[in-house]
């Protein structure tokens, strides 16, 4: 009987291109997340949770710090930086800054596309949030053509940004 690699049979686990499963292969108990190699036992909750803090406390600062005058600690995009031109994200600090302090009209001419994505974003972010804390990682498959149009739309809303 050959032998059976140790991982044979975790739902991470993929054979070997050219090699047959074992017929031991334990499918009714499988690994829970997080037990499969490079994730080295995380929770699976640990990189939204920090991803959440790290974004709460650029909120606070954002909420204090005007982007829209000099002096703050902001980058400039490099897009504009090197081209001149806006990117299909340009606006996005000081979109953020006007939704902090209630202002959707002025978020809007900041940048619609991005404010536009804002609920699919944040309805993503509460998925994978929700995901860690019960003990799954979350990968969202987007499928090929909706990769395409997200770009298509990108390219489209920087030309017409950039042109008017």
């Amino acid at each position: 009987m050959p032998e059976r690699h140790p991982y044979e049979g975790r739902r991470w686990y993929a054979a070997p291109p050219g090699t047959a499963p074992s017929a031991a292969a334990d499918t009714e108990h499988p690994a829970p997340m997080g037990a499969g190699p490079g994730h080295k036992g995380v929770h699976p909750a640990l990189a939204p949770l920090a991803t959440l803090a790290v974004g709460a406390a650029m909120a606070m600062y954002l909420y204090r710090t005007d982007p829209h005058q000099p002096g703050h600690l902001f980058p400039r995009c490099p897009f504009n930086w090197l081209t001149g031109q806006l990117c299909p994200v340009c606006g996005s600090t000081r979109l953020a800054y006007d939704l902090l302090h209630g202002e959707p009209v002025r978020a809007f001419h900041e940048n619609a596309l991005v404010l536009a994505l804002t609920p699919l974003l944040a309805w993503a972010s509460v998925r994978w949030l929700l995901a860690g804390l019960r003990g799954r990682r979350w990968k969202p498959a987007v499928p090929p053509r909706a990769q395409y149009a997200l770009l298509g739309a990108a390219v489209v809303w920087t030309v017409v940004r950039n042109v008017w």
